[in-house]
């Protein structure tokens, strides 16, 4: 097996992906200020792309509406994610996926938090550590090919 990439978790387990929303003229309408929700955050993030399998952070279930929590009042948004097994190796680039996501879609007042659910991760202190820090965020995106990586898990180009 020299030379290829062996996965993780080979054969992850497929869920079904939730009904699209119905988005009214309401909020569609510039004119119109709403308060963003958890549908609204969810949608925005339950298309990125794992970075080991030709599916979506949805369909693994890695996201889940219920786990994404949004107080427009005091501009925080707070997502908890479940790797699909508990000694993921892509769970750092995951989180960072969805930060990015979020930070380039939503105003600069929003304050993002990324977790993973407690008990689902064996190193979850440890990513959540990094995860919550600017500083190593920052410096992770000025790695040109991490960069390149999260970009292709947002931009749809699946399985890398």
């Amino acid at each position: 097996m020299s030379g290829e990439r062996r996965l993780e978790n080979a054969n992850p387990t497929i869920f079904s992906k939730a009904e699209e929303r119905i988005i009214t003229e309401d909020e569609e309408d510039d004119d119109v200020v709403d308060a963003f929700d958890s549908r609204e955050i969810f949608d925005l993030i339950r298309n990125i792309c794992d970075p080991e399998h030709p599916l979506s952070l949805e369909e693994l279930n890695v996201v889940k509406e219920s786990h994404v929590e949004v107080d427009d009042r005091t501009n925080r948004v707070k997502v908890v994610f479940t790797p699909t097994i508990p000694h993921c190796g892509m769970a750092q680039l995951i989180g960072l996926s969805i930060r990015v996501k979020l930070l380039r879609a939503l105003p600069p007042r929003f304050k993002v938090d990324i977790i993973i659910e407690p008990g689902t991760h064996t190193s979850e202190s440890a990513v959540n550590k990094q995860l919550g820090d600017k500083e190593r965020v920052a410096a992770a995106l000025e790695n040109t090919h991490l960069l390149d990586v999260v970009n292709q898990c947002l931009s749809g180009k699946q399985g890398l």
